[in-house]
């Protein structure tokens, strides 16, 4: 099944690259734009994700966009932790549930993928990434404690707002992620990790960028 889905996505992404070529090349082709989670790498150290995040995106139509994406960022508890599930109680110093699901030590997960992007109307886009990830594991000492693979891909519903004669924009959105390989994990990860989903819905979300 999950082998199923990422065909899909891959063949969506270079189907949709392909037809593409139809439409009209705007006159600022590139751009460059990031989330705002890459501002906000601040905060208690036991939470603090130090998310670092680039996308290079190039139009090659008025309404379609491929690009490339790199990521960082350092995992304290599973990410299938959905919102319904406690995340903010997990996260907030003032709740029982707080630690109650930190890995036992830090998971890093960095990688360079590719994203296509569709407009639909007016400014309302659709939006597919897949990410392919190494992963390295650390544990409370900040030893080295394992390597792995992750293949990482999400789905995205945003609105692209143009500011600035088109120079700079903001685009809202609410995305969802699958990770649908995800190698080699120490035991004592994979035990929390197990009791959650290897996906997340509805992530809100904000990204900032240039045109030129």
């Amino acid at each position: 099944m999950q082998t199923r889905i990422l065909f899909v996505s891959l063949f969506i992404f270079f189907s949709a690259t392909t037809f593409a070529q139809k439409d009209s090349v705007p006159e600022r082709k590139f751009s460059v734009s990031t989330p705002w989670l890459s501002f906000a790498n601040f905060g208690e150290a036991a939470t603090n994700t130090h998310h670092y995040e680039l996308h290079f995106k190039y139009d090659l139509t008025s309404k379609d966009k491929i690009g490339l994406k790199f990521a960082t960022w350092s995992l304290f508890q599973p990410m299938g932790i959905q919102w319904w599930d406690g995340l903010t109680d997990m996260i907030n110093k003032e709740s029982e549930l707080y630690g109650s699901e930190f890995y036992p030590g830090r998971l890093r997960e960095t990688g360079l993928g590719v994203s296509y992007q569709r407009m639909l109307w007016k400014g309302l886009f659709a939006a597919i990434e897949v990410l392919p990830q190494l992963k390295t594991y650390v544990d409370e000492d900040k030893n080295k404690i394992g390597n792995g693979f992750k293949l990482y891909t999400s789905y995205h519903i945003g609105y692209h707002i143009p500011l600035f004669k088109n120079r700079f924009f903001i685009e809202p959105q609410i995305h969802c992620q699958n990770w649908l390989i995800d190698t080699n994990t120490p035991q004592e990860f994979k035990e929390i990790n197990k009791k959650w989903k290897n996906y997340f819905l509805f992530e809100p979300n904000l990204y900032i960028g240039f045109k030129f």
